[in-house]
């Protein structure tokens, strides 16, 4: 644009030189007068220019700005981005981490589970009966006692009571059904956890289910101090009467069962003996009338016979005569059997891959022959068949094996159920003990256990194979080495 101001300035000088005087001063003024509004457009012109340049460069300038307010918008994004992509990872990493976490306390819980059950073992410790009632009807005659003592208490407002008065608003009427209501839901809190602890007892946990109802018991009564209520002692004393009586009842009642089974297997085995006796007394009356019978008519023969006939009829006779002597003898004995009621066999077995050593079971069968019942003992309830150590013949067998049970009392396997019949005891005492019964007795010290000791045989054998084999594919894999490193 200065340019072009300067050009025309030029040339206007150039047409003052050649234009004549007369008109110089005429076009000088004119010329100045021009130049005063060309410099004065000049002027307008560069103030305009100023004014674009400012604008132009505060345009620009805003430009950069928002270039740079974008680059810094795209560095703050791909930071986001950066921190969004390691958010990302550490998520998974949490997750897996939490997952660990969760399997991790899922074997805690299982441990604690286990824990808390070994604990209660440990815990228990040998109850001692408190009451010693004869029969489990006898014990609910009590416990029902006990529940209408809990009842009058209730009744009477003796269970739970408060030792101040209260008022709510000024109003003694609402302070004290607040303390009655407030009474009822202690009492109500203290019976439902006490009845959970009843109805879960058992022989392992009753010294835990004991300490639940007292810690229930200190519990609610530490939470109403501040009310001044409490559950009487003397409710609590009702409430574990309750629980001791309803677990010696369960005892009871399976005492019961056990003293029932065994009456009914006491009946069960009389009745099969008996059976057994009258079958024997028919089969030896029919072979005494058979051998009485044959020998009649070898008798009637011998007078015909002559030579080595007659020698032959007489050995025939002599037979029968045994035959039926043995025949009478079978009759006599199985009548005296059925008569006799308490004679029998007291037995002394074991079974050792079942029981161990040394373990051995007393008891008493009334059987003609009383390895039917030691084959009965021996059934799929056991893995291995017993071994008769001793069957000793008594004519009062139960007071025998009574005798026996209780020389050997404190060597019971079951220390808790005196109905199970095996024993910790050596076979020379229970000789010993026997004979001062006079009894008759064969004693076998060494059990055979056959089935037992093959099996041990056989599992050692395979043991064998195995190693055998372990060897041979080691020495195998050795070769192979060697061959691969030439």
């Amino acid at each position: 644009m200065v340019f072009y101001i300067v050009i025309v300035i030029l040339l206007v000088i150039a047409v003052v030189g050649w234009t004549s005087g007369s008109g110089f001063q005429r076009e000088n003024l004119i010329l100045k007068q021009e130049k005063d509004i060309l410099e004065k457009e000049n002027q307008n012109l560069k103030n305009k220019y100023n004014d674009f340049y400012s604008k132009v460069e505060k345009e620009y300038k805003q430009i950069m700005d928002m270039d740079q307010a974008v680059q810094e918008k795209e560095n703050k994004k791909n930071e986001i981005e950066k921190e969004i992509l390691k958010l990302k990872s550490e998520n998974e990493t949490e997750k897996e981490r939490a997952l660990k976490i969760l399997d991790k306390k899922r074997e805690l819980e299982k441990e604690i589970e286990i824990l808390e059950e070994k604990q209660d073992l440990q815990e228990f410790s040998f109850y001692e009966p408190k009451y010693y009632y004869e029969s489990s009807a006898h014990y609910k005659a009590m416990i029902e006692r006990v529940n209408n003592e809990m009842k009058w208490m209730i009744k009477d407002k003796k269970a739970a009571t408060c030792s101040v008065s209260w008022e709510v608003g000024g109003d003694k009427k609402k302070g004290q059904k607040m303390i009655d209501d407030n009474l009822k839901l202690m009492l109500r809190a203290f019976n439902g956890e006490a009845d959970a602890a009843i109805a879960k007892v058992k022989f392992n946990n009753v010294h835990v289910m004991e300490k639940r109802i007292n810690k229930a018991y200190e519990t609610i009564n530490k939470l109403n101090e501040t009310n001044m209520c409490i559950i009487s002692g003397d409710y609590l004393r009702l409430k574990l009467q309750e629980l001791y009586m309803n677990y010696e009842m369960a005892q009871k009642e399976q005492e019961e069962k056990e003293e029932q089974r065994a009456i009914r297997e006491q009946i069960k085995e009389e009745e099969r003996a008996q059976r057994e006796f009258e079958k024997a007394q028919v089969e030896a009356q029919k072979e005494e009338e058979r051998a009485q019978k044959a020998l009649e008519q070898a008798q009637q023969k011998l007078q015909e016979a002559h030579g080595a006939a007659l020698d032959k009829l007489n050995a025939k006779i002599e037979l029968l005569k045994a035959q039926l002597e043995e025949a009478s003898h079978n009759k006599e004995r199985a009548m005296s059997m059925a008569q006799q009621t308490k004679s029998g066999h007291v037995y002394v077995i074991s079974n050792i891959g079942s029981f161990g050593e040394n373990v051995y079971k007393i008891g008493m069968t009334r059987r003609l022959d009383p390895m039917d019942r030691v084959r009965e003992l021996g059934d799929a309830s056991v893995p291995f068949n017993f071994d008769v150590h001793a069957m000793i013949y008594s004519k009062n067998a139960p007071e025998l094996e009574n005798a026996l049970h209780k020389k050997f009392y404190d060597n019971r396997v079951n220390k808790i159920n005196d109905r199970r019949e095996f024993f910790r005891v050596n076979l020379d005492e229970v000789e010993k003990v026997v004979k001062e019964y006079n009894a008759e007795i064969e004693f076998t010290k060494i059990a055979k256990a056959e089935q037992y000791r093959e099996t041990l045989a056989m599992e050692q054998n395979q043991k064998t194979k195995s190693e055998i084999q372990e060897e041979e594919q080691e020495k195998e894999r050795k070769e192979e080495e060697l061959i691969l490193n030439i």
